[in-house]
């Protein structure tokens, strides 16, 4: 990418097989996007470094669980390129919180952190996707069109086509709208609820999707996560 484009990097394994997305008419457009805002003084998060993060954090031959979240946190240094997780030094928002609360009650011994960081997890194998890579300071949703979709979609199709045994874990209407990218044969799909405090109590709380998808790794003989932070 252009934008930032010393520190904007994607992991190798990752960047051969999406290899022909960054050639695509829509990947182009994202980067001219994004370097049209950044010229006018547009204030976009994640920082470029962070927009592959989780990329990078995991690479593709790694990941053992997808995590799918909509869109970047928006407010100021909260964003670093992974679902639902926060730099550490900013208080984990209210999704993260309910996670929290349901790992709780459903993994024994684990205890709510005082930080809102989940790379421990994602270097464990958990992806954690957003369908957006960047957004406008303040402005959800704000680069829900400019492309991104398509490079996301791509890349949890190749997850279901190239791999096996992978959990996914799609919670909410808009991460369950992805269900069609992913084969439900070779795959697990957990559904539920999003972790919002607008939802929560509609059923997230108490899917037990942390045990359940242990069980599952354990069962294909695949090293389950250890979810403490």
């Amino acid at each position: 990418m252009q934008t930032e484009a010393a520190t904007v990097q994607i992991e190798e394994s990752w960047k051969k097989i999406l290899k022909d997305e960054f050639s695509k008419p829509y990947f182009q457009t994202i980067k001219y996007f994004l370097k049209q805002e950044k010229e006018k003084g547009t204030i976009i998060y994640p920082p470029g470094k962070f927009i592959f993060n989780a990329y990078n954090l995991t690479p593709f031959n790694d990941v053992k669980v997808v995590i799918l979240g909509q869109d970047p946190y928006h407010g100021v240094g909260q964003a670093h390129g992974l679902c639902f997780s926060v730099q550490h030094g900013i208080k984990p928002p209210p999704s993260l919180i309910n996670i929290y609360k349901e790992l709780k009650t459903d993994i024994e011994g684990f205890e709510i952190p005082a930080h809102g960081n989940l790379e421990d997890w994602a270097k464990q194998g958990i992806f954690l996707l957003n369908a957006m890579l960047t957004v406008e300071k303040d402005k959800p949703a704000s680069h829900q069109n400019i492309g991104w979709q398509n490079f996301t979609d791509a890349t949890i199709a190749a997850l279901s086509d190239k791999r096996k045994n992978l959990v996914f874990i799609l919670w909410g209407s808009f991460a369950q709208q992805k269900s069609f990218l992913i084969d439900g044969s070779k795959h697990l799909l957990l559904k539920a609820p999003h972790p919002s405090p607008f939802s929560a109590d509609r059923g997230f709380f108490g899917c037990k999707h942390f045990s359940k998808t242990n069980a599952y790794l354990s069962e294909k003989k695949i090293k389950p996560v250890n979810w403490k932070l």
